[in-house]
C-alpha cells in the first residue's frame, strides 16, 4: 500500500511550513502503509518554495519531491501532481497549504478506506481563527463545514482533505478540468465525474486538519465572494456535466429562491442582528452565481491568494 500525499502552494511560505512540519508527524497504528511519499508542486513561477524544500528533503521521514509548475491555475497544479503520483503508489492524499493535519490524518483515512473499500475517503476541515478575529465570525458558523458520522455516503468531496484510489484517475479522463484553473470548482467538476462512474465517497470523521483563516477572509466581502462563486462554479460543473434541460430549469429555479428568499429576509433581518443578515445576504449572492453559472460566465476567485 503505497500513498503520495499530494501539496499544491502558491507564495504561502509560513502555511508550506506549517503542513510539512505536519505531515513530517504523521504515525500510523490502524494501519501500515509501505511508503509514503510527499509531493509538493510550486504554482509561483519564481519556485519560491525550492529552497526550503530542498533543505528538508535529507532528514525529511517520507520521501520529499517537488516539482514546480509554472501554469497558473490550481487545475494545473493538482494534475501536475496527479501526474507525478498516481502511476506509482495505490492513493494519492490532497491536502491544502493553508492547513494542518491531525498526527493520526492519514492513518484514519487509510483505515477507513479498507474497512469500507470505498474509492474515495474524506474528512472534516476545522477552522482555526487568527488572533484578533471579529466576534461575529467565529459565532456566525459561517467557517464552519459540516460533519457526518464515519462510513456516511457523499455524493462529492473536496480536495482540502481526501484520499482517492489511484484506479479513480485510470478510468477517468482530463482529471481537473483547466477551465476551472482560477475558479475553482476544479474539484466538484471531478468529484461529479468520479459519482457517475459508480465510485464510492464516505467520509472519515477522525480524519481531521485544521485550516488557518487569515484575517482576510474574515470580513463579510470574502462570504458574500466566496458564496457568489460557489454558486457560479458548481452551476457550471453542472451546466458541464448534467446538461439535460430538466437539470438546468431546477437550477435556475433554485438560484431564484435563493436570490428570493435573500431579499425577503434582508429587511427583517436588520432587526435580528448581523450575522442574520450575513446570512440573507449571502443566500442571495449564492443564488446570483448559480443564475450566471447558467448563462456561462465565470467568476475567477483565484486570481488573489490569502497569505497564511
Amino acid at each position: 500500500m503505497k500513498v503520495a500525499v499530494c501539496v499544491l502552494t502558491y507564495k504561502r511560505p509560513d502555511g508550506l511550513k506549517r503542513l510539512l512540519d505536519g505531515l513530517s508527524r504523521q504515525a500510523f497504528i490502524k494501519t501500515q502503509p509501505s511508503a509514503v511519499q510527499v509531493v509538493v508542486v510550486d504554482n509561483d513561477p519564481a519556485a519560491s518554495s525550492v529552497a526550503y524544500c530542498s533543505s528538508l528533503q535529507l532528514g525529511y521521514p517520507w520521501k520529499l519531491v517537488w516539482y514546480n509548475e509554472k501554469r497558473r491555475g490550481i487545475s494545473f497544479a493538482r494534475n501536475r501532481a496527479v501526474a507525478l503520483a498516481w502511476e506509482e503508489h495505490d492513493f494519492i492524499a490532497f491536502i491544502d497549504d493553508d492547513e494542518v493535519p491531525e498526527p493520526s490524518w492519514l492513518d484514519e483515512l487509510l483505515a477507513v478506506q479498507q474497512m469500507t473499500q470505498a474509492a474515495i475517503v474524506t474528512g472534516p476541515v476545522l477552522p482555526v481563527y487568527p488572533e484578533g478575529a471579529p466576534a461575529w465570525s467565529v459565532k456566525s458558523g459561517c467557517y464552519e463545514r459540516s460533519r457526518h458520522p464515519t462510513g456516511y455516503a457523499l455524493r462529492l468531496a473536496r480536495t482540502g482533505n481526501v484520499l482517492i484510489q489511484t484506479e479513480v484517475f485510470a478510468r477517468i479522463e482530463s482529471w481537473f478540468d483547466e477551465r476551472y484553473a482560477l475558479s475553482g470548482g476544479e474539484d466538484t467538476h471531478f468529484f461529479m465525474r468520479v459519482k457517475a462512474l459508480a465510485f464510492d465517497i464516505v467520509w472519515a470523521d477522525e480524519a481531521i486538519v485544521h485550516e488557518w483563516l487569515p484575517l482576510s477572509r474574515l470580513k463579510v466581502s470574502w462570504l458574500l465572494q466566496r458564496a457568489y462563486r460557489s454558486g457560479n462554479t458548481y452551476t457550471l460543473c453542472e451546466r458541464d456535466i448534467r446538461q439535460s434541460a430538466a437539470k438546468l430549469v431546477i437550477r435556475a429555479i433554485k438560484g431564484g429562491i435563493r436570490i428570493g428568499s435573500g431579499l425577503v429576509l434582508a429587511l427583517p433581518a436588520l432587526l435580528l442582528g448581523r450575522i442574520t443578515f450575513i446570512k440573507a445576504l449571502q443566500s442571495i449572492c449564492l443564488g446570483a452565481g448559480m443564475v450566471m453559472g447558467l448563462v456561462g460566465k465565470r467568476y475567477e476567485e483565484y486570481q488573489r491568494t490569502h497569505a497564511v
